[in-house]
């Protein structure tokens, strides 16, 4: 059996056994990335000599029985929007090539005081705009599944390297279903965690507030370790929850779902979504309540106005993000300028992919004089009613059961001439954004062309427990 084919959970109980090494995982990994991933494109930069090192020195922790964690010594892969110090932060954009940031993510630092082994950088949409990863500076990634087709995005490349078995485990962040979705197309468990559960603190900013890091994983429980290690507070993150992180592998194990209320909200399954994805999610709704849980529609009257609320939100604080990229501070500076207003312009107008510019004009449109009060803000007033929705489905459920997409992973350039098309297929995932939520995929079958549907679990602030003992449930694994 090929080492790849083993779960985190299962590596690390044969490194705690000696029955393998870290080294011999992590070059393993690193040998599948050199042969594979010239096709696959989910890395953007290996860290080959790195990962080596760091290996030899959990392999020593191990031998003297001072293992750091149970993920000491197991290779993982990071968004390239991580910033970590010494290696290079692209955020997939020609603005930031060759940006070498002095510090690294929080989130980071917590997998490397575990004791894990990053193998590398992993492509993404540029500055996370996109849903497909074809807004990459560097490259397409493609989907292990099916290469003709799109991984999703804009975690695409994390999504590509745990399905294609080039990454144990990888994170992402999500702001409006960007681990959610891509985890769903390549048929991988992806958690967006609560807003502000995992520090954001080295996370390249595309929308401060509906931003979030989460892991992305082959199985359920291998995802309730990750977070476990980097979930909890985060002084250098004013959004960060100050409350104690659980052990959630304690509720990531198959069982059954006595006294679970799960609801299914109409307005989630709207027309659009393909007939084998409505009958996939069904389907696990079954499921669920075969294994003792009470399963009941409901009602998220205005959760219609999530997507556009979503586009106007994020867009906004988009463009106030991305002011700082000027070609003066830092990033892609346009060459041979003859003055300021030449060398602002010129640099993000270069710099840029057509998306990002995209997006920063609508945002910046958005907060003009004369529109901010007919866009901005009724976007966060439809925001607040959003929320209200929730609160009161969440009075009588535990979880929310929806899909996660309207339709499975597209072949490439099916949707890219078509923006709001692409936009649409967030329906979905956008509202858990809004709303501050947690929300999980995890595989639920496969489409006509065998490409995989995911479900998505919905749970109020601060019950990824529940997401993940009903995940178990349904999954298995």
């Amino acid at each position: 059996m090929d080492i790849r084919d083993f779960t985190v959970a299962e590596l690390s109980k044969m490194l705690a056994k000696g029955a393998v090494s870290s080294a011999e995982i992590t070059k393993a990994y690193l040998s599948a990335i050199e042969k594979e991933d010239g096709e696959i494109r989910s890395y953007i930069t290996v860290t080959a000599d790195r990962a080596l090192k760091d290996a030899a020195a959990a392999d020593g922790r191990r031998g003297k029985n001072a293992a750091l964690s149970p993920l000491d010594g197991i290779p993982y892969a990071l968004k390239d929007l991580f910033c970590t110090e010494g290696i290079r932060t692209t955020c997939a954009s020609k603005m930031l090539e060759n940006f070498v940031p002095p510090y690294t993510a929080t989130a980071v630092k917590k997998l490397e005081g575990a004791g894990c082994v990053l193998l590398g950088k992993l492509n993404m949409d540029e500055f996370a705009m996109g849903s497909s990863t074809e807004t990459s500076y560097f490259a397409k990634t493609r989907n292990p599944v099916n290469r003709e087709r799109v991984p999703g995005g804009s975690s695409g490349g994390s999504a590509a390297a745990v399905a294609g078995r080039l990454a144990p485990f990888s994170l992402g962040t999500d702001t409006g279903g960007s681990i959610r979705q891509p985890s769903a197309f390549c048929g991988i468990v992806g958690l967006k965690p609560t807003y502000g559960r995992v520090s954001r603190f080295g996370a390249v900013a595309f929308a401060s507030s509906l931003d979030q890091v989460g892991p992305m994983t082959r199985t359920v429980y291998d995802n309730a370790m990750v977070l476990s290690a980097i979930a909890g507070n985060d002084p250098l993150d004013a959004a960060s929850l100050p409350h104690p992180v659980p052990d959630y592998t304690a509720s990531a194990a198959p069982g059954r779902l006595e006294g679970m209320r799960v609801g299914l909200p109409d307005e989630l399954f709207v027309d659009g979504i393909s007939p084998t994805i409505k009958a996939a999610v069904l389907k696990a709704a079954e499921s669920l309540a075969e294994k003792g849980a009470a399963v009941e529609r409901c009602s998220l009257p205005r959760v219609e106005y999530a997507l556009p609320a979503y586009y106007i939100i994020s867009s906004a604080e988009a463009s106030s993000n991305l002011g700082r990229y000027n070609g003066v501070g830092f990033g892609y500076a346009a060459a041979d300028a003859e003055s300021i207003a030449e060398l602002y312009t010129r640099s993000r107008s270069e710099g840029f992919g057509w998306e990002v510019k995209r997006r920063i004009l609508l945002g910046t449109f958005a907060l003009s004089s004369g529109y901010y009060d007919a866009y901005y803000k009724r976007a966060q007033q439809a925001r607040t009613l959003i929320m209200q929705d929730y609160d009161a489905a969440f009075a009588r459920f535990d979880c929310l059961l929806a899909p996660v997409a309207p339709i499975t992973a597209w072949k490439f350039g099916e949707m890219s001439a078509d923006p709001l098309e692409m936009y649409a297929a967030d329906i979905c995932t956008v509202s858990v954004n809004v709303a501050g939520l947690c929300g999980m995929s995890v595989p639920c079958g496969t489409d006509e062309n065998g490409m995989p549907i995911g479900a998505q679990l919905i749970a109020k602030p601060l019950c990824e427990e529940t997401l993940y003992r009903a995940g178990a449930a349904l999954y298995g694994r």
